[in-house]
């Protein structure tokens, strides 16, 4: 793939969508303010391109609100995710702000999906491929099931996109994108059911891939 075309639809792609989405995104912004107070958006270290960390940022969705009978705990995602917030989920408008981390270049509009720091040691040689290229704000993975398919499968996504990566394949994966959330698939808002990998692999055998 020519980086330096990827690079640029990157740019040209964040800033027009930024363009599109700027009133909705200031809208937005103003609800989390009213709703929830500061900070408006959300920001957690992720592994990005050759493992190195850096901040992604989204729109918030959750209250931070401790647990009264766990003091200094914060109360479960369900409990602390707002009407606002599941709206923001459920139309994957948080993910919006992202766009500033591929203008910066920490990411790019398709990419595997930066998950957490501490899934690093959990993942097989084959997995770690996946860090051979920028993240991505919607990758393979999302397209073919999100979060309601396993940590196998939605890892494995990952590598296949490495391995095949292009720019056709790009902008199939970006159409599609615009597809899903518009159809509103695969949306696991408040992740009642969701096992972090590094739990998940610790109760049972990794995968030899």
């Amino acid at each position: 793939m020519d980086l330096t075309v990827k690079r640029l639809i990157d740019i040209v792609g964040s800033f027009l969508i930024l363009l599109f989405f700027g009133p909705v995104m200031v809208l937005v912004a103003i609800g989390i303010f009213s709703t929830m107070g500061r900070p408006i958006l959300f920001r957690q270290e992720r592994p990005g391109l050759g493992g190195e960390i850096f901040t992604v940022i989204k729109f918030r969705t959750m209250r931070v609100t401790e647990d009264p009978a766990h003091e200094g705990q914060l109360l479960i995602d369900r409990q602390r995710l707002t009407p606002l917030g599941r709206m923001l989920r459920h139309s994957s408008l948080d993910e919006l702000p992202q766009l500033f981390n591929v203008l910066l270049g920490t990411m790019s509009l398709v990419g595997p999906r930066p998950l957490l720091p501490r899934y690093l040691p959990y993942y097989t040689e084959r997995e770690r491929q996946r860090h051979a290229v920028k993240p991505g704000i919607t990758g393979w993975a999302q397209i073919n099931g999100r979060n309601a398919i396993s940590w196998n499968q939605r890892l494995a996504f990952d590598v296949w996109y490495v391995e095949h990566q292009s720019l056709l394949l790009d902008l199939r994966i970006l159409s599609l994108t615009f597809l899903r959330v518009l159809q509103r698939r695969d949306i696991n808002q408040t992740r009642a059911d969701y096992v972090p990998l590094d739990e998940e692999r610790r109760h049972s055998p990794t995968p030899l891939l």
